[in-house]
């Protein structure tokens, strides 16, 4: 599958004459050529490390961004306890949020912050866990959008940004029914927090990768971290600001009664700027934004530069390799290990997963060795959130946050032994793959898939479930059975045609618009615009027959 996925990257057809170039160039070099060579060489590994210290803090400032735009909206959304009570609508609030502030450790901090506080009862959360589980794989699948100049290396990104997003939906699939009829993951949590011996430990959340780039990123923006919070809880003046603009208060007289009033500002760009949140959240996104896609850039280049011939040889054969014998099997758990240790030292699984997704691009790490380092991030950041509830200020509200974060832990712990252990069974790396080779070829793909799978699909099933369970059932049931039928349809088509109809042996008798995006490619998105340079391999008519005939061509397939 391996080879399959990533034959253009192949290291069996690196170019041997290339590699024996370089070392006879090196052996030709003068002395002053070779300390210039090196002195580059350092330059380069600099500017990287420098450039992705300036990346890390672009995705940190556009959290703030996107805090400063919704926060509000969001706690107050969260503070509607009538809609949290359905569990459907707590899945996309969780997701929606999430994908809103662009941070799960915000959205899972509201919810363990209203259940400590006992406004938010633990079996309500549970969906609202999930929900941000899957809206946080948002970024990474983002920061793929950068590469859409080349094809190839644009389909691997998305396809690499997209097996966490193929986790994370499916697991939601199966886990949330099965929540929502037996409550497994509150059960479980339930009985751990009540067998073991709580106690608060206020330092047992460490900060890592923030101690870094605090210096700079606080020299933009703070923010107020406890505000989404008031607001979600009701604590929270109307004119409440998400801005951190003051840093020290004193204590002035009015009449006998003392008042703590603002004495000096926070040594921060906007900290004087008397803008509203949204409108400086705006300017600070639109910053963020073109600082990361520079730097994204720039990375790449710089990569490209220094991974090329043996050093990509090598680099490629350590990162991908098995190990040898009968440790073959131990290698992908040894990766999700690494992902994990790795999430908890940087504190966000965004941050580990979006610096990845531009070397699947580059071909450095396949897309099967990317996989369980996503599982090990999906584990690592839901250890952040247990350290987290370990701060909280009394015993009851320590157990309560503590079981909440242990519902995340659990819940991908198991998502991932349904979709990890038996090869079979790793759906996401297949479905990824086909996701980025449909992006390859037409790049308007990626954009509409980002705003149907983490907008409006959550928005449509969102309205659905606030209309009620008849309602619910009555529209997306139909739907459902369509397309597990599709599925089927497909599946015989491919491995057992002899089985179906005549009719249904292929879908020509479909219209265009149902079985194939050339049509939207061609008469709605533009193939000028879209579709990328020429390195497309474009099918004739009677390729597309013959395709047409063993299984689906274009969206239907994928459905």
């Amino acid at each position: 599958m391996g080879a399959k996925s990533n034959k253009v990257f192949d290291t069996n057809n690196l170019a041997q004459p290339q590699n024996s170039n370089e070392q006879q160039k090196w052996k030709d070099m003068s002395r002053n050529d070779r300390i210039k060579s090196i002195l580059t060489l350092i330059l380069r590994i600099i500017g990287l490390l420098a450039l992705l210290y300036l990346f890390v803090c672009s995705l940190d400032l556009m959290s703030s961004a996107f805090r400063l735009i919704g926060g509000k909206l969001t706690g107050k959304v969260f503070a509607e306890g009538a809609i949290l009570s359905n569990p459907i609508a707590g899945l996309m609030i969780g997701l929606l949020t999430t994908v809103i502030v662009q941070s799960s450790s915000t959205s899972t901090s509201i919810v363990v912050s209203m259940v400590s506080s006992s406004i938010l009862p633990v079996k309500q959360a549970i969906p609202i866990i999930m929900g941000a589980n899957i809206g946080t794989s948002v970024t990474n699948t983002l920061v793929a959008l950068t590469q859409s100049g080349k094809c190839e290396e644009f389909s691997l990104a998305f396809a690499g940004a997209t097996v966490h997003d193929m986790f994370n939906w499916l697991s939601v699939l199966v886990l949330l029914p099965i929540e929502i009829a037996s409550n497994m993951l509150y059960h479980l949590t339930n009985s751990i927090t009540k067998s073991i011996n709580l106690k608060r430990n206020p330092n047992s959340n460490p900060e890592f990768l923030t101690v870094i780039t605090k210096p700079l990123t606080e020299r933009i923006v703070r923010l107020d971290k406890k505000a989404i919070e008031s607001i979600a809880l009701g604590n929270a003046s109307a004119n409440i600001s998400l801005l951190k603009r003051y840093c020290s208060y004193k204590n002035e007289s009015d009449n006998g009664t003392f008042n703590k009033v603002p004495d000096q500002y926070c040594p921060f760009l906007f900290a004087k700027v008397n803008w509203a949140d949204w409108l400086i959240g705006l300017v600070l996104l639109i910053i963020s934004l073109v600082c990361l896609c520079l730097c994204l850039f720039l990375l790449v280049k710089i990569l490209q530069s220094l991974l090329k011939g043996t050093v990509k040889n090598i680099i490629f054969k350590i990162v991908n390799t098995d190990f040898p014998g009968i440790f073959k099997h131990l290698t992908p758990y040894l990766a999700i290990l690494v992902g994990c240790i790795l999430t908890i030292l940087v504190q966000s699984s965004s941050i580990f997963t979006s610096t990845l997704t531009p070397l699947v691009g580059l071909g450095i790490i396949t897309i099967e060795r990317v996989y369980p380092f996503t599982l090990g991030s999906n584990i690592g950041t839901t250890i952040t959130g247990i350290m987290a509830a370990l701060t909280a200020t009394s015993e009851k509200d320590l157990r309560n946050s503590l079981q909440i974060a242990l519902c995340h832990t659990f819940f991908n712990i198991i998502g991932i032994l349904i979709w990890f252990p038996i090869p079979f069974m790793r759906f996401p790396i297949p479905i990824a793959t086909k996701l980025g080779k449909i992006t390859g070829k037409y790049r308007w793909f990626a954009v509409l898939y980002i705003v149907c799978a983490f907008f409006l699909i959550p928005l449509i099933v969102f309205g659905l479930s606030l209309a009620g369970w008849y309602v619910f059932g009555g529209v997306l049931g139909p739907i459902a059975l369509i397309i597990i039928l599709i599925i089927l349809i497909n599946i015989l088509q491919k491995y057992k045609p002899k089985c179906l109809p005549v009719a249904l042996r292929t879908w020509l008798w479909l219209p265009v618009p149902f079985r194939s995006l050339d049509f939207y490619d061609q008469y709605i998105f533009g193939k000028k615009c879209f579709q990328c340079k020429k390195k497309v391999h474009l099918m004739t008519n009677d390729e597309n027959i013959y395709n047409n005939e063993t299984h689906i061509d274009g969206i239907v397939e994928y459905l």
